[in-house]
């Protein structure tokens, strides 16, 4: 009777865990999503600083508005992109820093999983023997 008590509380466990992990593997999957748009983005904004670098001081520079071209100033553009890409690289960092931790909390949850199956399959074998 203990044996079986004991069993069906290893497997709620084992359930709870089991989703937990699957949480945390739907924020990492969530977090590389987003990972992925920041790094095109940045991707982009680099390029129009080299573009944007080419270009004489007295060039004309336009900012997309809604549906209209406004002129900018070239120092103004270049600094705007350089702020962004600042941005872009600063979000990046944070979020390399929340994966490490979403993966570092993965692992410690599979662990614990493989920890809970062990602890069933033994007291499966056990019960197997009497």
């Amino acid at each position: 009777m203990g044996s079986s008590t004991a069993l069906k509380e290893l497997q709620r466990d084992l359930e709870v865990q089991a989703n937990l992990l699957s949480k945390l593997q739907k924020e990492i999957s969530k977090n590389h999503q987003v990972r992925k748009q920041y790094t095109i983005q940045l991707g982009e904004n680099e390029l129009v600083l080299k573009e944007l670098d080419l270009l004489k001081e007295d060039a004309n520079v336009y900012k997309l508005i809604g549906p209209v071209l406004v002129k900018q100033d070239l120092a103004e553009a270049n600094a705007n992109v350089r702020k962004r890409i600042e941005y872009i690289s600063a979000e990046l960092k944070r979020l390399d820093g929340s994966l490490q931790d979403l993966e570092d909390q993965q692992n410690s949850k599979k662990s614990a999983v493989m920890k809970i199956q062990q602890k069933i399959q033994t007291l499966q074998a056990g019960k197997a023997k009497s």
